[in-house]
């Protein structure tokens, strides 16, 4: 693909939605694919838009709430019933590898049946990962602390939850997930931005426009929007424009495809 784009397979928040998906994004680069999270229907998402069940070179699971999470086991089911053959890498919270692993074994998803070779690594706050020419960074995100606060005494584990950063020889572009706080996206910040894909769902949009204010990027990208912004996007548009003159700034639908 000469012209990297980004594809929204799901852009919808968490509540169920009867007009958005929940978050799937693929990012496609001159030589590799890497997918964001696996909301459902990602399987249906996938198949609808005649991508080659090859495409996809890595998935990123960037925490592991059902909205990002569930559709991955329709979409490898669908991997291995159309015959995929290229290894595939999932890159996730370290506390999920294992209840994967035996949720994949009781739907019977063993890796003697697949027919390509299917691994799982932690995800570490920092540690890039390599995808061909791309380079994937995760930074931890402080969107769950409030529920390890809260439940970490009854239900251990580490509550981890990520944003990142791609990197190539000539883009940089920035993947919130889901955020605690607009600062979340301080390590994306650090430096000109080709693209931010953001959700706005867990703060304010005033809250994030203002952290936003003064940044260099070319394009944001708002998704994962509630329903207060979702169902008066036109009056969140010009909020948006008013907030940050000069910026592109728009509001995918699921298909949409944005080139960078």
């Amino acid at each position: 693909m000469s012209t990297p784009q980004l594809k929204c397979f799901g852009v919808g928040d968490g509540r169920a939605c009867g007009d958005r998906n929940h978050s799937a994004f693929l990012y496609a680069f001159e030589e590799s694919a890497v997918l964001i999270d696996c909301g459902e229907p990602v399987s249906r998402s996938f198949k609808a838009s005649g991508l080659s069940y090859e495409t996809v070179d890595r998935i990123f699971l960037s925490h592991l709430h059902s909205d990002h999470f569930a559709g991955l086991f329709m979409l490898l089911q669908g991997f291995w019933l159309e015959q995929r053959k290229k290894d595939l890498g999932v890159h996730l919270p370290a506390d999920g590898i294992q209840p994967l692993r035996q949720m994949l074994t009781a739907a019977y998803l063993v890796q003697d049946l697949l027919p390509f070779r299917l691994t799982f690594e932690p995800l570490q706050a920092g540690q890039t990962v390599a995808v061909g020419g791309v380079r994937v960074t995760p930074f931890r995100t402080s969107h769950l602390e409030g529920l390890r606060k809260s439940y970490q005494e009854k239900y251990p584990g580490d509550y981890a939850a990520y944003c990142f950063l791609l990197e190539t020889v000539h883009r940089r572009v920035g993947h919130s997930a889901d955020l605690g706080a607009p600062r979340d996206l301080e390590p994306l910040l650090a430096e000109p931005l080709d693209l931010l894909v953001c959700e706005l769902d867990h703060f304010s949009a005033e809250d994030l426009f203002l952290y936003l204010k003064g940044c260099e990027i070319k394009h944001l990208v708002l998704t994962h929007l509630g329903r207060r912004y979702w169902e008066q996007l036109d009056a969140t548009r010009k909020l948006a424009a008013q907030a940050l003159p000069g910026v592109r700034i728009s509001f995918p639908h699921d298909q949409t495809v944005i080139a960078f």
